[in-house]
């Protein structure tokens, strides 16, 4: 909100009329004016009394001078940031009207009349050139910030106050501007080093960007004093070995062996190239605070760790600190053109005021080289700034010249202070430049000729720096001579020292909250750990979760679906897929473990299954029974997500990361939607444990089955995560009762190892009478890779249906109709890891039957794709039942979908009518042609 706004348009003859009206009756006019012209007429005569100066005549001429003064303070907060001398290589686009005098109706002729309007901005009535100097050196010099469009006058107020006061200008004390020297050298010889000993080699260099380092420095040093105790970061490649090891600590000698390819042999990792790797450290501050930093792995996917940050942060903050948002930081470092261009900035934003995934507020940094890849930046968006996205959450900007260290850090000092103060989000946009090409390797002048000219004769930011400390006195000249020589010294010594090193640098895996668990082994997969709980204890929490406040009125249909549940609780001692699933949640917070699960329209299900949350019927009061399940429970939490797949998920990949004792869950409201986050899949979910020794035990919920909707919402495409499967990376069920769903959640915590769980839901089942497990079911036993077919006789049998999921119930109405003895049907529960041991039993027990795997999905989706090659070589010899090849997953014709599944079950037992069923098919087909 705009304090001052009625006078932006002011009419001069309604103004004339307004002081007028005043000057007889003071309440006649509103309260703001009534101000105005009491600070105006208290301003000449102050001004008349003191100075003996004039201020102009006791008229109206005066008071739109007055006015038009108000408004250039008002401009320059509000456009000054398009006229400033921030861009260290490059004129800037022209903006027009500009800043001039006459802009705002004034003249040079006014600069030595005396304004009131100077309150406003702090310096009492003053001449016009004092208050135009202070907007400039404020508002348009090597710091322009955006801020005027947030809506908060507390916001705003604080902003004018911090900034003019101090001119936004550092006045940095001699150790200050010591230390901000230090790591600027450091950032420049470090590079330079690497340049020089790793001719050619990747390297994503910071040249042209090293205030960073000082930055972080200083805002590591500023939010420790401001109470923060850890700061998680997420970075892309450029510049991430000098954020390791001149802000992180990581050793330089590390850092070299990398660099000279080295690797441990006997670690079962394939690794990942240097510039991807995470690392963590304590450091203490120069005030003796300790600090705890992690910098998180990420791939090419530039912003992909964004997400990932914003879960670590959270569930730090919900483990370590009381979900206190003063004690941890997420700090985010982009490049200008990935925060423009790339959608997953937008998701991650819209969260940070989200309750399900607000962290308090983010620090981002954008490293702004004005090139993405080889791409100039008037191709790389339509804003006219790359960080004109962070006005959707109302979040201020400080652009500042990277060539001007000190402003860089007094912006991010500010930054700090805002979010201990706000708890919002702030971005800082370092104007810089790529001294090189997007690797060492590039060439930079086929796409940018005229910018490299001038990059390659603009001295680098520590030289610059050096120039200005010498010019002022700060330093003397052998001070950053001695600096270089002492700290290139020490490089050449690690450099030294890791040469003799036969072997990479190993970073403990499992740390922390982690130092329990451990690496999986192959005998982990063997057989699943006993899950089964107490039948007491089971019936208590199942009867705690099944019954609502008698003091509240809730919908009919949720205390008739309550009343169900009771009823499995406390008579039938049969429970569905929603008890199942319920019951697994309350067994584990009664055992203190926390559970967090988010997704769209999770509270109820999308199937409205679930009913997590109930609301009142005459209010919007919200009822959580797994919040009442005993009095020294764990948390139960579970949030509606925002619309978005790709950021929720890298949010929750990220808590899972931070708390391995939490069930963390995603759930898609479709199972097929998970592709909207494929690359948080194949990037982290499926290779992390791999690339960089990060184990993690999230959930993905799933819903699959063909039912008749159409291609959109069949199939969760099983065959994309088989087709990743290797080294046991993850787990990938189709759970065909709710007891193996209540087991496969709860092994998720029983084991000493972690690994993602990616489970196909039902939608159709969740309501079927058939699947249905027994209070037995749930007490005694396991997760059951394999289910065998309890009521077939081995000698009998001519063969046997191999299968996963709800095609299993379809085959069973046909076994059971016809009373088929010579077909026993067999559950894959779990699809990988791959139980091959009891699938021998199961091959081993049918001796002289025939194997067939059955499924829904076409031929080259689902499944079979895996099962076929990882069984073509063994004495399953399987045949394929399933829908034809297809490039979409399902047809949207209900009798074409009614035909196929019926072909499918009669092929499985060779029926009499499967001719009928494939001229249903025809026919189905002929009039979906003819239709189209």
């Amino acid at each position: 909100m705009d304090s001052l706004s009625y006078l932006s348009n002011a009419d001069s003859a309604y103004i004339d009329s307004l002081y007028q009206s005043y000057k007889e009756d003071p309440q006649s006019v509103d309260f703001g004016w009534q101000k105005f012209f009491e600070g105006f007429d208290f301003g000449q005569e102050s001004d008349s009394e003191i100075s003996g100066q004039t201020t102009g005549a006791s008229t109206p001429e005066h008071v739109l001078k007055e006015i038009n003064v108000l408004n250039m303070i008002n401009g320059y907060r509000q456009r000054g940031h398009l006229f400033t001398k921030t861009n260290p290589v490059r004129e800037r686009r022209q903006y027009f009207p500009g800043k001039e005098l006459e802009t705002f109706g004034l003249a040079q002729s006014d600069l030595e009349t005396v304004f009131n309007a100077g309150v406003e901005v702090g310096l009492g009535p003053a001449k016009l050139k004092d208050i135009h100097k202070l907007l400039e050196d404020t508002y348009s010099q090597s710091i322009g910030v955006e801020y005027r469009y947030m809506r908060n006058p507390i916001k705003l107020k604080w902003f004018e106050e911090r900034m003019e006061k101090t001119r936004n200008t550092p006045n940095f004390d001699i150790e200050t501007k010591k230390r901000i020297l230090k790591k600027l050298n450091q950032a420049v010889a470090f590079e330079n080093f690497l340049g020089t000993k790793f001719l050619g080699q990747k390297r994503f260099s910071l040249e042209g960007a090293e205030a960073l380092i000082p930055a972080l420095d200083s805002v590591i040093e500023k939010g420790a004093d401001l109470g923060i105790e850890e700061y998680v970061i997420g970075m892309a490649h450029r510049g991430r070995l000098n954020v390791l090891t001149n802000i992180m600590g990581k050793t330089y000698k590390d850092v070299f062996s990398e660099f000279e390819g080295k690797y441990n042999k006997d670690l079962p990792f394939g690794g990942d190239v240097k510039y991807h790797l995470g690392f963590s450290s304590d450091v203490v501050t120069s005030s003796n605070k300790k600090v705890h930093l992690s910098l998180c792995p990420n791939p090419s996917h530039l912003e992909t760790v964004a997400a990932v940050v914003e879960g670590i942060t959270r569930s730090k903050m919900d483990l370590k600190y009381n979900s206190d948002y003063k004690k941890i930081a997420p700090i985010l470092l982009h490049g200008d053109a990935s925060v423009a261009g790339q959608g997953l900035v937008y998701e991650v934003l819209q969260m940070a005021k989200l309750d399900a995934y607000t962290t308090g507020g983010t620090i981002h940094l954008v490293i702004n080289n004005q090139v993405g890849f080889t791409t100039n930046y008037k191709d790389a968006r339509s804003s006219t700034y790359c960080t004109d996205i962070a006005k959707v959450t109302l979040s201020p900007v400080f652009h500042v010249n990277g060539d001007d260290v000190e402003a860089v850090v007094y912006a991010i000092n500010m930054a700090m202070e805002y979010r201990q103060r706000f708890h919002n989000d702030v971005f800082i946009d370092i104007l810089c430049y790529r001294r090189y090409g997007h690797n060492e390797s590039d060439e930079p002048r086929f796409t940018q000729p005229l910018l490299y000219k001038t990059i390659e004769k603009h001295p680098n930011p520590r030289e610059i720096y050096v120039e200005k400390l010498l010019s002022s006195g700060a330093v003397d000249s052998s001070l950053a001579k001695q600096m270089e020589k002492e700290f290139k010294d020490l490089l050449q010594e690690r450099l030294n020292e890791s040469k003799e090193d036969k072997g990479a640098p190993v970073n403990p895996a499992f740390s922390g909250a982690w130092k329990e668990l451990g690496f999986s082994k192959p005998e982990d997969f063997d057989q699943s750990p006993e899950t089964g709980i107490d039948k007491d204890t089971l019936l208590k929490i199942a009867a705690s979760i099944s019954q609502l406040p008698e003091d509240k009125k809730f919908l009919s249909k949720i205390d008739r679906l309550f009343k169900e549940r009771l009823k499995m609780a406390t008579e039938t001692h049969v429970f569905d897929w929603a008890m199942g699933e319920l019951m697994a949640y309350g067994s584990l917070v009664n055992e203190n473990k926390r559970v967090r699960i988010s997704g769209q329209d999770v509270e109820r299900g999308t199937f409205s299954h679930r009913h997590a949350v109930v609301k009142m019927e005459d209010s919007e009061e919200e009822y959580t029974p797994l919040e009442h399940v005993s009095a020294n429970q764990a948390k139960f939490e579970i949030y509606n997500s925002h619309l978005s797949e790709y950021g929720v998920l890298g949010f929750e990949y990220g808590y899972a990361m931070a708390n391995p004792n939490a069930l963390t869950i995603w759930e898609a409201q479709f199972g097929d939607f998970f592709n909207g986050a494929q690359i948080i899949i194949d990037q982290y979910i499926s290779s992390a444990e791999t690339k960089w020794q990060r184990a993690n035990g999230l959930v993905m919920l799933l819903p699959h089955g063909y039912e008749g909707q159409g291609p959109e919402h069949s199939s969760s495409r099983i065959e994309r995560f088989l087709e990743l499967c290797a080294e046991y990376n993850m787990q990938v069920v189709n759970c065909t009762t709710p007891a193996q769903f209540f087991h496969a959640l709860r092994r998720q915590l029983a084991r000493k190892i972690r690994k993602p769980l990616i489970n196909f839901s039902p939608k159709s089942l969740l309501r079927s009478p058939k699947c249905v497990s027994p209070l037995v079911d749930f007490t005694d036993g396991k997760f059951q890779e394999v289910i065998d077919d309890a009521e077939a006789k081995p000698a009998k049998v001519k063969r046997v249906l191999i299968c996963s999921g709800k095609v299993y119930y379809d085959l069973l109405e046909q076994q059971q109709t016809d009373k088929r003895v010579d077909v026993a049907i067999v559950r894959l529960e779990q699809m990988y890891p791959t139980p091959y041991k009891q699938l021998d039993k199961i091959k081993a027990k049918y001796k002289k039957a025939e194997f067939i795997w059955v499924q829904e999905e076409p031929e080259n989706m689902g499944p079979w794709p895996f099962i076929s090659r990882i069984f073509r070589k063994s004495d399953f010899n399987f045949e394929v039942i399933s829908r034809k090849p297809a490039s979409s997953p399902a047809t949207g014709f209900a009798k074409q979908h009614i035909a196929e599944q019926t072909a499918i079950i009669a092929k499985a037992f060779e029926l009499k009518n499967v001719e009928e069923a494939k001229e249903l098919i025809k026919e189905t087909t002929a009039e979906a042609k003819k239709f189209d």
